[in-house]
Protein backbone atom coordinates (compact mmCIF):
# COMPACT_ATOMS: atom_id res chain seq x y z
CA UNK A 1 0.00 0.00 0.00
CA UNK A 2 2.07 3.06 -1.38
CA UNK A 3 1.67 6.43 1.07
CA UNK A 4 0.65 5.04 4.14
CA UNK A 5 1.83 6.12 7.39
CA UNK A 6 2.27 5.29 11.06
CA UNK A 7 2.66 7.37 14.14
CA UNK A 8 2.20 7.69 17.67
CA UNK A 9 2.00 10.53 19.84
CA UNK A 10 1.69 9.86 23.70
CA UNK A 11 2.23 12.56 26.56
CA UNK A 12 2.58 11.12 30.27
CA UNK A 13 5.03 10.66 33.04
CA UNK A 14 7.90 8.49 33.10
CA UNK A 15 7.09 5.33 35.29
CA UNK A 16 10.87 4.51 36.26
CA UNK A 17 14.50 5.64 35.59
CA UNK A 18 15.03 4.63 31.83
CA UNK A 19 16.77 1.50 31.41
CA UNK A 20 19.90 2.65 29.44
CA UNK A 21 21.48 -0.56 27.11
CA UNK A 22 24.73 -0.89 25.07
CA UNK A 23 24.45 -3.48 22.39
CA UNK A 24 27.67 -5.33 21.73
CA UNK A 25 27.86 -3.19 18.72
CA UNK A 26 28.61 -0.01 21.13
CA UNK A 27 25.00 1.47 20.01
CA UNK A 28 22.89 2.68 23.63
CA UNK A 29 19.71 2.10 23.66
CA UNK A 30 16.99 3.35 25.96
CA UNK A 31 13.48 1.54 27.51
CA UNK A 32 11.56 3.72 29.44
CA UNK A 33 7.84 3.11 30.42
CA UNK A 34 5.35 6.20 30.46
CA UNK A 35 2.07 6.38 32.07
CA UNK A 36 -1.20 8.60 30.26
CA UNK A 37 -3.79 8.73 32.50
CA UNK A 38 -7.22 10.09 32.07
CA UNK A 39 -9.97 10.95 34.76
CA UNK A 40 -13.82 11.56 34.19
CA UNK A 41 -16.80 11.61 36.83
CA UNK A 42 -19.01 8.65 36.74
CA UNK A 43 -22.94 9.71 35.82
CA UNK A 44 -24.40 7.55 38.11
CA UNK A 45 -22.57 8.03 41.18
CA UNK A 46 -20.75 11.41 40.31
CA UNK A 47 -17.25 9.41 41.85
CA UNK A 48 -14.35 11.00 40.13
CA UNK A 49 -12.92 8.29 38.14
CA UNK A 50 -9.19 7.79 36.83
CA UNK A 51 -7.85 4.90 34.14
CA UNK A 52 -3.76 5.08 33.59
CA UNK A 53 -2.74 3.30 30.55
CA UNK A 54 1.06 1.82 30.43
CA UNK A 55 2.93 2.28 27.40
CA UNK A 56 6.36 0.43 26.70
CA UNK A 57 9.04 2.93 24.73
CA UNK A 58 12.54 1.91 22.82
CA UNK A 59 14.25 4.28 21.79
CA UNK A 60 17.10 3.46 18.97
CA UNK A 61 17.98 6.71 18.31
CA UNK A 62 21.52 6.79 19.96
CA UNK A 63 22.29 10.51 19.94
CA UNK A 64 18.83 11.38 21.41
CA UNK A 65 19.50 8.48 24.55
CA UNK A 66 22.68 9.57 25.36
CA UNK A 67 21.95 13.17 25.13
CA UNK A 68 18.85 13.65 26.15
CA UNK A 69 17.00 10.15 28.00
CA UNK A 70 20.03 9.51 29.51
CA UNK A 71 21.05 13.25 30.87
CA UNK A 72 17.55 14.42 32.08
CA UNK A 73 14.70 12.16 31.64
CA UNK A 74 13.77 10.57 35.62
CA UNK A 75 11.00 8.91 36.95
CA UNK A 76 7.87 11.25 37.15
CA UNK A 77 9.44 13.51 34.00
CA UNK A 78 6.35 14.46 31.99
CA UNK A 79 7.78 13.70 28.19
CA UNK A 80 5.54 13.83 24.88
CA UNK A 81 6.98 10.32 22.91
CA UNK A 82 6.62 10.46 19.20
CA UNK A 83 6.98 6.94 17.59
CA UNK A 84 5.57 4.25 15.83
CA UNK A 85 3.80 1.16 17.47
CA UNK A 86 5.38 -2.43 16.81
CA UNK A 87 4.38 -5.11 17.58
CA UNK A 88 7.48 -7.86 18.55
CA UNK A 89 7.28 -11.82 19.24
CA UNK A 90 9.41 -13.81 21.24
CA UNK A 91 9.89 -16.75 23.17
CA UNK A 92 9.68 -16.56 26.95
CA UNK A 93 12.42 -18.98 28.92
CA UNK A 94 9.45 -21.92 29.18
CA UNK A 95 8.99 -22.24 25.48
CA UNK A 96 5.83 -19.94 25.36
CA UNK A 97 5.41 -17.55 22.19
CA UNK A 98 4.32 -14.10 23.52
CA UNK A 99 3.80 -10.60 22.01
CA UNK A 100 5.25 -7.11 23.47
CA UNK A 101 3.75 -3.87 21.74
CA UNK A 102 6.09 -0.89 22.09
CA UNK A 103 6.73 2.63 20.71
CA UNK A 104 9.66 2.60 18.85
CA UNK A 105 12.13 5.67 18.13
CA UNK A 106 14.17 4.91 15.24
CA UNK A 107 17.29 6.22 14.29
CA UNK A 108 15.71 8.55 11.75
CA UNK A 109 11.64 9.33 13.10
CA UNK A 110 10.63 10.29 16.33
CA UNK A 111 11.50 11.73 18.66
CA UNK A 112 10.72 13.05 22.77
CA UNK A 113 10.10 16.47 24.11
CA UNK A 114 10.66 17.22 27.99
CA UNK A 115 7.44 19.15 28.85
CA UNK A 116 8.15 19.43 32.86
CA UNK A 117 9.63 22.77 33.93
CA UNK A 118 13.02 23.49 35.37
CA UNK A 119 12.24 23.58 38.40
CA UNK A 120 11.21 19.90 38.23
CA UNK A 121 13.69 18.65 37.77
CA UNK A 122 15.93 16.88 40.69
CA UNK A 123 19.10 19.15 39.99
CA UNK A 124 18.06 22.34 41.83
CA UNK A 125 22.22 23.47 41.29
CA UNK A 126 21.28 24.16 37.94
CA UNK A 127 21.43 27.89 38.08
CA UNK A 128 16.97 27.71 37.74
CA UNK A 129 16.49 27.92 41.16
CA UNK A 130 14.14 29.92 43.44
CA UNK A 131 14.81 33.25 42.11
CA UNK A 132 13.83 32.03 38.30
CA UNK A 133 10.38 30.38 40.27
CA UNK A 134 9.56 33.73 41.51
CA UNK A 135 9.90 35.44 38.61
CA UNK A 136 7.45 32.55 36.49
CA UNK A 137 5.72 33.64 39.37
CA UNK A 138 5.34 36.63 38.73
CA UNK A 139 4.85 36.25 35.29
CA UNK A 140 1.85 34.08 35.21
CA UNK A 141 0.05 36.83 38.05
CA UNK A 142 0.66 39.94 35.11
CA UNK A 143 -2.43 39.22 34.13
CA UNK A 144 -1.28 38.72 30.05
CA UNK A 145 -0.09 40.48 27.58
CA UNK A 146 -3.83 41.68 26.57
CA UNK A 147 -4.42 42.36 30.27
CA UNK A 148 -4.70 46.63 30.88
CA UNK A 149 -1.09 48.03 32.72
CA UNK A 150 -0.65 50.64 34.74
CA UNK A 151 2.07 52.31 32.49
CA UNK A 152 0.71 55.14 30.39
CA UNK A 153 1.79 54.13 26.30
CA UNK A 154 0.75 55.08 23.31
CA UNK A 155 -1.01 52.62 21.47
CA UNK A 156 0.52 54.25 18.18
CA UNK A 157 1.53 50.74 15.93
CA UNK A 158 3.92 51.81 13.23
CA UNK A 159 1.71 49.64 10.16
Amino acid sequence: MAGSFSQTIILGNVGKDPDIRTTQSGMKIANLTVATSETWNDKQTGERKEKTEWHRVTCMNEPLTTNVIERFVRKGSKVQIVGQNQTRKWTDQSGVERYTTEIMIGRFNGGITLCGDRQDSSNQSNGYGQQDRQQNTSRQNSGGWDKPSDNDLDDEIPF
